[in-house]
Formats: structure tokens, C-alpha cells, sequence
């Protein structure tokens, strides 16, 4: 599982998902109920960092029953949390935050701490599905806090992309606030040479770009390194990198 997350960070997604697919296939076949729900909670974070919706949602509730039946409460709030995310995703706002508040706050009863800054940043992503800009904004402080305390540094690029995004969604948005953000995310995600992030990154800031005339300072951060990559083309973030280049060809 780690292999696949390595793989998604690296800009590899399909290899990512066939190491994923290959984990989960050896956990089945293990026949070890523990082992199985560590595999699957690696596997929905790996669709999360697709966003793939539908396949995360899958594995998180098989998870969740799997975690229930065999009193595995930590695999259990962490399902929730996905669960949740996915809810929002869906349309769900109100019971997706909902559900991830309850999935942190039973995750953080077992005295867990891992990925909490992760979480939160799915937190944030779910608030701002629903309109709570500030309170997302918030949760993303919160995040940030944790991670500059913790140690756990491997979300921060899309924290710091995550709020600038929000940013720009407040009644009175701040461009500068946001491309600061931006640009903190693609710092980030270059120094942790995670091209996953770096073109996540890159396109919210050359979209900021092209909505105030910037269109050639857009496609010369962007063009570069989308055709850096060789697979994931029908992944959505090589998708939307792929549309925003054509409208600024």
C-alpha cells in the first residue's frame, strides 16, 4: 500500500492503483481480518488522492462493516471519516461533515493522532461543499497547527492549495491571499517531489492567473508539467489540468 501511495505522489497513478489492487489482493488471500482493514483504509486514501469518489466510498464501507465486526475502533472512526468526505461529495454536505466530525472524534478517543492533518484537510474540503468558508478556513488553521507540531508534513501542499481555494470562495475574495497560498502549495509540493501535488498546485494557481489576464504566465507554469506526465490521463486532475491548457492555447 505504501508502494502505491509512493507511486500516486511520484505522478505514476495507474501504476499506483495496480500496486493498490495487488495489495488488497494479497490481503484477501492472507485471510488476516486486521490486515485486511489496514489494506483497505490505504486503498480509500489512495482513491481520495485520485478522487475517485465512487471506488473510495466502496472500500470505505466495506471497511467500516469490517472494522465493526471485529472491534477494530481506530479502522472503524477512520472509515468514517472517508465515509463522510464522500458524502459530501455526493451532494451530502450536512451528513458528510457531520460524519467526518464523528469519524475524528472516535478516531481521537482511541489516542490516535495519525493523519490528523490529512483528515482535517478532507474536513475543510467538506465545508466548503457546503458553503462554511470560514469555518473551513478554520479547520484548515487547525490542520496546519497540527502538522507544524506533529511532524506530519505530507498533506501540507494540499492544505496550503486547499486554502486558497476557500480564499477565493469568500463573499469579499483576496487574489493575493490566494496565489500566496498557490504558491506555498508548489513550493511544497516540489520540495517534497510530489508531482501528484505540484500539478494540483499548478493548476488552481493558473487558473487564478487566467482570470486576471495572466493567460501566458498560466500555460508556461502549467504546460510544462503536464507533459511531464505519461499515464492518468483520464484521471480527473490530468483532466482538468488538460482543459484549462486548451482554453488557454
Amino acid at each position: 500500500m505504501y508502494l502505491s501511495w509512493a507511486l500516486w505522489h511520484r505522478g505514476y497513478p495507474e501504476q499506483s492503483a495496480r500496486a493498490a489492487d495487488r495489495a488488497l489482493e494479497y490481503s484477501r488471500l492472507f485471510g488476516h481480518a486486521y490486515t485486511l482493514a489496514y489494506a483497505l483504509w490505504h486503498i480509500g486514501m489512495q482513491a481520495i488522492f485520485s478522487r475517485h469518489v465512487k471506488e473510495a466510498g466502496a472500500y470505505a464501507d466495506e471497511y467500516v462493516a469490517l472494522a465493526n465486526e471485529h472491534g477494530f475502533p481506530l479502522w472503524a472512526a477512520y472509515g468514517l471519516v472517508i465515509q463522510g468526505w464522500v458524502a459530501a461529495h455526493n451532494g451530502d454536505t450536512i451528513a458528510g461533515t457531520e460524519r467526518i466530525r464523528e469519524g475524528l472524534t472516535l478516531a481521537e478517543a482511541t489516542g490516535s493522532r495519525n493523519f490528523d492533518p490529512g483528515h482535517l484537510g478532507l474536513l475543510a474540503e467538506a465545508l466548503a461543499l457546503a458553503g462554511k468558508v470560514d469555518e473551513g478556513l478554520s479547520v484548515l488553521d487547525q490542520a496546519l497547527a497540527n502538522s507544524a507540531a506533529s511532524g506530519q508534513k505530507a498533506t501540507d501542499a494540499e492544505l496550503h492549495r486547499l486554502r486558497g481555494e476557500l480564499v477565493r470562495r469568500l463573499p469579499r475574495p483576496d487574489p493575493a491571499q490566494a496565489e500566496a497560498s498557490f504558491g506555498t502549495a508548489l513550493a511544497i509540493a516540489r520540495e517534497q517531489s510530489t508531482p501528484g501535488y505540484e500539478l494540483r498546485a499548478a493548476t488552481s494557481l493558473a487558473r487564478l492567473w487566467r482570470e486576471q489576464g495572466r493567460r501566458g504566465e498560466a500555460r508556461d507554469l502549467l504546460a510544462p508539467l503536464y507533459g511531464w506526465f505519461t499515464e492518468g490521463f483520464d484521471t480527473q486532475d490530468l483532466k482538468e489540468a488538460k482543459a484549462l491548457l486548451d482554453e488557454l492555447a
